[in-house]
């Protein structure tokens, strides 16, 4: 059998709604038809899917690795959802892609029909994982930052146990539509295949808009919502303070602490990175469900490429973990003696300590250039810190005399 091809369009074995056509021409030679032979599709999927492998393998194991040692130090809630994002990563890693290699060098299934079921469950489960991964550090983010009093330790366990089972569920179905089944006019050549798994079109085309629902709708919903209302409070807040309702009492204080503003801005980055990878295979798998005679006019090989794309998703989480840490590393070893002299700063200023009585004094002193001598005042009730007191301050002229502490017995600076 020669393999002359009936058809020069590119198709894909795995999006057919049934088998290609296969004809016997009058002397008896058969003609396959593009998507049974090695093409260029296939070819695409072997080289780019080689190189994803080994920048993600990479890339999701360093930042497994580092994210697992800063757990032995000090376990953190965010660090532990990721490092379930670079598990669900290396899942993607580790069966989709060699699954995909092989398949395309192979063309036809090589392998028994329960392979093709566990491997299809599989194929999609990382990337169920993945996004559901990314659901959970959302609504971590939300609660973290609006809600914190209402964040509990088990809250994320938990929502990470719903993430489990919820990849588990959705990936399911996965394993009960897809089959081993023979061509039907080709003795020997096997494929796994939907084909015949659905009662008629719409069915199928059901089944596959609430795998988009589960995989890209849902999260992207929770994505809008939980930093959407992240960033509204934060305007709020940040209107207040112009208009000077609310002061923060640090100089080094903003809306969100300095940490929290960083893994802000990490997860929300790796949440857009999703939606690149993700919007355009969506779009156009959404333009083929509804509109399926304008769409066969598009190449098969722009929606190949563009579920390749969605895959480069598991390869950028790294990048962007490794971006944010490398710079925040950056940041703060630069940032560590201003941070201690602000810190100094900070707690030697007693103005916002001291009584009203005793700054009109300072104040009025300072402006009339005289020396205002201060003896034998009685500051007992006087809090340092909200919480801690000092029993007397005595100056004589320019002299600052340092105190004791009641309650903690450490030096209190006093200054005039």
């Amino acid at each position: 059998m020669s393999e002359q091809e009936v058809n020069e369009k590119i198709y894909d074995h795995r999006v057919l709604t049934d088998w290609s056509n296969v004809n016997n021409n009058t002397n008896g030679t058969m003609h396959y038809s593009k998507d049974m032979i090695f093409n260029d599709g296939h070819r695409l999927s072997i080289t780019v899917y080689s190189i994803l492998f080994v920048i993600s393998t990479i890339g999701n194991s360093t930042v497994l690795y580092l994210l697992t040692k800063r757990r032995l130090r000090g376990p953190s809630r965010i660090d532990i959802m990721l490092m379930h994002l670079a598990i669900a990563d290396l899942m993607v890693t580790f069966l989709l892609m060699p699954l995909e290699i092989a398949w395309a060098y192979t063309v036809q299934w090589k392998s028994t029909d329960f392979m093709c079921r566990l491997m299809s469950f599989f194929r999609v489960f990382g990337l169920y994982l993945s996004g559901f991964v990314l659901v959970c550090i959302s609504i971590d983010r939300y609660y973290a930052i609006l809600k914190p009093l209402k964040l509990s330790s088990n809250r994320g366990r938990i929502m990470l146990i719903i993430a489990w089972c919820s990849s588990v569920v959705c990936s399911l179905p996965q394993a009960y539509f897809f089959h081993l089944e023979e061509h039907p006019k080709v003795s020997g050549y096997f494929q796994c295949v939907t084909f015949h798994s659905f009662p008629s079109e719409f069915h199928h085309i059901m089944y596959q808009i609430a795998t988009m629902c589960a995989m890209y709708a849902c999260p992207l919903i929770t994505f809008i919502y939980c930093y959407g209302s992240i960033y509204l409070e934060i305007y709020r807040k940040s209107q207040r303070i112009v208009k000077g309702i609310e002061r923060f009492r640090r100089s080094n204080d903003d809306v969100l602490s300095r940490a929290k503003k960083r893994t802000l801005k990490m997860t929300i980055t790796i949440v857009i990175v999703f939606l690149i990878c993700w919007t355009p295979y969506y779009i156009i798998a959404m333009w083929y469900w509804f509109d399926k005679t304008s769409v066969d006019k598009v190449s098969a090989l722009v929606s190949k490429s563009l579920f390749i794309f969605a895959c480069t998703n598991s390869c950028m989480n790294p990048i962007v973990y490794g971006a944010f840490n490398i710079r925040g590393r950056i940041g703060n070893n630069a940032s560590t003696m201003s941070n201690r002299h602000t810190s100094l700063y900070n707690r030697g200023d007693s103005s916002n300590q001291l009584p009203k009585h005793l700054l009109n004094i300072s104040e009025s002193s300072a402006k009339t250039g005289n020396t205002t001598q201060i003896t034998n005042i009685d500051v007992s009730d006087v809090p340092i810190n909200g919480n801690h007191k000092i029993s007397e301050i005595s100056t004589n002229g320019n002299e600052v005399i340092n105190k004791i502490d009641e309650v903690s017995g450490s030096p209190v600076i006093c200054i005039k």
